[in-house]
C-alpha cells in the first residue's frame, strides 16, 4: 500500500510540473484529481443535444484508452479521462459518440504550439430531447432529466477551472415532425444566444452537425426543414458552422450511427471548429 502510494505522489508530481498525458496514469493509481493548467489554457467544449451528441456506437478498445491533453467533466463533477462513454444519458445503451475524436484533433493541433493547453468535454446531451426541453426549465421525461437546466450546472462548474471555447450541438430528430419543425429555426438561433448569455461567451463558436442521410429512412418534409435550419446557421447567426453527415452509415438501427461514423463526424466538427476559431482570431 505504502508503495502504491509513493507511485500515486510521484505520478501527480510529475504530470503536476509537465501537464503531459500522465493524467490517466495518475487518475489510475488513485483518487487524487487530475492536475489542470491556467485558467487561460484549460480549453472546454460542450457537448448538447440528444442521442447522436451523446453516441451510441461499439466501443472498441481504442475507445477507452485515454487521450493525452483530453479530460472529461464526469457525472459527479470530476476531471476524469475522457474514455467511452462519455455521457451517461441513457446507460445501458450509450456508446462512442463524436466527443473523442473532436477533441483529439483539435488538441493534436493547438498543442502543436502550445503543450500546456488542456481540452475538456462536458457531456450533457439527453437522447431523444427535444429542442423545447433545452429551455430553461424544461423537463425530458423519458429520461427524468432537465436538459437545459442540467447543462448550465455543469457548464457553469466546468467553467471555474477553465475558459469556454466551443459549442457543438446535435440535435434535430425529436423536432422533425409537422409544427415542431416549422418553429425549430426559431428556437435553434434562441437557443444559441442563451447559451452565449448564460455562460458570458457572446461570440463563442457554436457547430452544428447535420442529422444522419440514411437512403434506408428518406427524408419527409420535416426532417428536411429542420436540416435547413441547420444548414443556414453560418448565414444567419455569426460565429457558428455546419458540419455534414454526407457518407456517413447507420449501426443498424437507421437513427444512429456507427462507431466509425461518429469518429469520422468528430473529425469534422474540429475541422469546422478551427477553421471558424481560426477566423475569428484573425
Amino acid at each position: 500500500m505504502a508503495s502504491l502510494r509513493l507511485r500515486c505522489l510521484v505520478t501527480i508530481l510529475v504530470a503536476a510540473a509537465t501537464v503531459a498525458p500522465a493524467f490517466a496514469v495518475s487518475q489510475a493509481l488513485c483518487d487524487d484529481s487530475i492536475p489542470l493548467p491556467p485558467k487561460e489554457k484549460f480549453h472546454l467544449f460542450l457537448l448538447v443535444g440528444q442521442s447522436n451528441m451523446a453516441g451510441r456506437g461499439k466501443i472498441a478498445e481504442q475507445d477507452r484508452k485515454p487521450i493525452p491533453h483530453v479530460v472529461k467533466l464526469s457525472q459527479a463533477g470530476k476531471w476524469v479521462p475522457a474514455v467511452d462513454p462519455l455521457h451517461f444519458d441513457k446507460p445501458p445503451i450509450v456508446g462512442v459518440g463524436l466527443g473523442r475524436s473532436f477533441a483529439a484533433e483539435v488538441a493534436r493541433h493547438v498543442t502543436a504550439d502550445d503543450p500546456q493547453v488542456m481540452i475538456g468535454l462536458i457531456p450533457c446531451a439527453v437522447g431523444g430531447s427535444p429542442i423545447a426541453s433545452w429551455e430553461p426549465g424544461g423537463y425530458h421525461a423519458s429520461t427524468k432529466t432537465h436538459p437545459w437546466d442540467d447543462a448550465m450546472v455543469r457548464a457553469k462548474r466546468a467553467l471555474q477551472d477553465g475558459t469556454l471555447k466551443g459549442i457543438l450541438w446535435h440535435q434535430g430528430e425529436s423536432d422533425a415532425k409537422p409544427k415542431l419543425a416549422e418553429v425549430y429555426e426559431q428556437k435553434l438561433h434562441t437557443l444559441i444566444a442563451r447559451f452565449r448569455s448564460e455562460l458570458d461567451a457572446p461570440a463563442v463558436p457554436f457547430i452544428a452537425g447535420q442529422m444522419g442521410q440514411f437512403p434506408e429512412r428518406p427524408w419527409d418534409a420535416s426532417r428536411k426543414q429542420v436540416d435547413a435550419a441547420h444548414r443556414n446557421l453560418p448565414e444567419k447567426v455569426s460565429g457558428t458552422a455546419f458540419v455534414v453527415s454526407d457518407g456517413l452509415t447507420h449501426k443498424g438501427d437507421e437513427v444512429h450511427f456507427d462507431a466509425k461514423s461518429y469518429r469520422t463526424l468528430g473529425r469534422r466538427y474540429a475541422q469546422a471548429f478551427l477553421q471558424l476559431a481560426g477566423d475569428q482570431s484573425r
